[in-house]
Formats: structure tokens, sequence, C-alpha cells
């Protein structure tokens, strides 16, 4: 007899409506509905134990789990825990072993997961997730259309002093428009910079930049005090999409040949890396032939903003 045409339940009644008529043996009824033997007497020992609610499907949950805590042990615990709420599940472990050494302990997860279950591990607060305009696909079609700003890495010079370098090109031109050796990435030391860059050069139309300090902050706008002070200027800030340096990549190319034409090894002070950068800058920008100018100069191919 095919048991998908009802559901168990009706064909577990209708087996035991038939037992009940005594027509057939037992054997026989299993034999008919296509069950074992016993099963069928499972089912018959149910009804005649508990009636019809003796025929409803069980849970298979397991009532007891052979691998569960203690209780005992849960006990002493918590109660440790309320004594030290700052406590991790290790020194609880540790303590709760001094006093019962003869206990067989659980695991750190464990006694975390009861820590949980007993509501005696704080929440922590989800952190904003800042969002993200996506990758940037404005078009770089003359010079000064977009400016691409970064910092190469922090090194220490010969003096034992960081070095963070501070560089500034043109996207169009890859005209490098300032590398300057800085002490810090602050806010204060990388204006400056720029202040002087528009002064010489005029301003971009936009910048591009990563999503680290000073450029960008995780505020709602992702604006720092250097990329608002850009927006009161009228230049358009652009951000890669966070790790994807490859967004940037003709400023991260430049930065690998500054890397090893100016840093390897580094100068014994600031000052005199900073002269080792201004000859860089001059030989990239004058004198080094860039494939992706049809072997022209920088300089060749970069103007700065009339007026």
């Amino acid at each position: 007899m095919p048991w998908s045409q009802t559901s168990p339940m009706d064909q577990t009644t209708k087996f035991i409506a038939d037992y009940l008529q005594r027509s057939l043996t037992t054997a026989e009824l299993c034999e008919l509905y296509g069950i074992a033997r016993k099963t069928g007497y499972k089912w018959i020992d149910r009804y005649l134990h508990y009636g019809p609610a003796g025929l409803e499907e069980r849970s298979r949950k397991p009532r007891h789990s052979p691998s569960q805590t203690d209780p005992e042990i849960v006990a002493a615990l918590l109660e440790v825990r309320r004594r030290h709420s700052s406590w991790g599940a290790k020194k609880l472990l540790r303590l709760v072993h001094r006093r019962h050494p003869r206990w067989s302990l659980p695991g750190r997860s464990t006694v975390c997961d009861i820590l949980s279950r007993h509501g005696m591990v704080a929440r922590k607060r989800s952190r904003r997730r800042i969002g993200h305009p996506g990758k940037p696909s404005s078009l770089i079609l003359a010079p000064n259309d977009l400016w691409s700003a970064d910092y190469k890495g922090q090194f220490k010079t010969g003096d034992g002093r960081y070095c963070y370098p501070l560089t500034v090109a043109d996207g169009f031109s890859r005209y490098l428009l300032g590398c300057q050796g800085l002490s810090s990435t602050a806010v204060a030391e990388a204006k400056p910079v720029f202040t002087r860059l528009f002064k010489e050069y005029g301003l971009p139309k936009r910048i591009r930049t990563d999503n680290g300090v000073p450029f960008a902050t995780n505020t709602l706008a992702r604006l720092s005090r250097l990329s608002a002070w850009w927006v009161r200027l009228g230049i358009v800030p652009e951000f890669i999409e966070p790790g994807k340096p490859q967004q940037n990549g003709r400023h991260e190319r430049m930065h690998k040949t500054l890397k090893a034409e100016t840093t390897r090894p580094p100068a014994n002070s600031l000052r005199a890396q900073q002269r080792k950068f201004d000859h860089f800058r001059e030989e990239f920008n004058n004198e080094r032939p860039h494939e992706a100018l049809d072997q022209q100069t920088p300089a060749d191919c970069y103007s700065p903003v009339d007026g």
C-alpha cells in the first residue's frame, strides 16, 4: 500500500483501525501497509497505552545530552562570574579548578556559551557602516581634470625619524606636482603643501585619494577637514573603494618607481631625503619618457590651470 498518497498520521490511524477489527494478524497488517513488524508493534503499543494521542509524531530530539555540562559546574562558573563581572572564561576556569580540582571542567568556548546563555556577556554595539559611492568613474580628458594624492608609506631616515612622503600628481599627464617628506599625516602638515600647489598650478576639478587620514574620515560623507576645505574651494573629492588601490593605479605605479629610486637606502635626515625627492621629481617630469604618453615626458603633456 503506497504511503505517499496520504499523510503518515492517516496511515497510522487506518493501521490501528484494521488492527482493532482483528481480521488480519499483525504480521499480515505490516506486510499490507509495507512497514516493519517492529514499527507495527510500536504503534499498537502506543495506542494501547496513550490512546489516539499516542499515534502523533514525536520529537526525535534526545532528552539528555551526554556532553551537557554538569549543572553544579555551571552554577559554580556563574557564581564566580557574578563576583568578577569583568573576568573572561580562562580566568573563571582557573579559579573554579583551584576550588574543585577533581571536577572535569568544560573548555573555554563552552564556558563562553554558558555565560552568553545566562545573559552575562555584554552585546557589542554594531558599528555604523559608512556607505561608499563605488568605483570612481569620472573621465580624465585634460590636464587638471583630476589630481591624485597619497602617502607613499612611512619609513625611517638614517637619524631614526619617520618620513611620510605626500605625493600629488596630475592624472592626465602623470606630472608629479609635489613630493614632500612630512613628519606625520596630520592635516596641519598636509594643508600647506596643497596650498602651495594650488597657488602654483591652479585648482583641479577633482582630487582622487584613498579613504585614509587625512583625506577621509568615517563620517557620513567621508569628508575630513582637508577634503571639506577642497569642497569649499570648488574641488570635488573622489574616494577609491576601500582595499582597492588599483583604482588609483597610475599613482601607485609612480610610487613603485619613487620608492626604488629614493628610499633604497633612505637618506640620513629628512632634509637630505627631501633633496632626493626633489631630484626624482625633476627627472621624472622633465627627462624620463613615459610609455603611456607615447614616450613623451609628463612635462610635455602638462599645463597649469589658465588664469
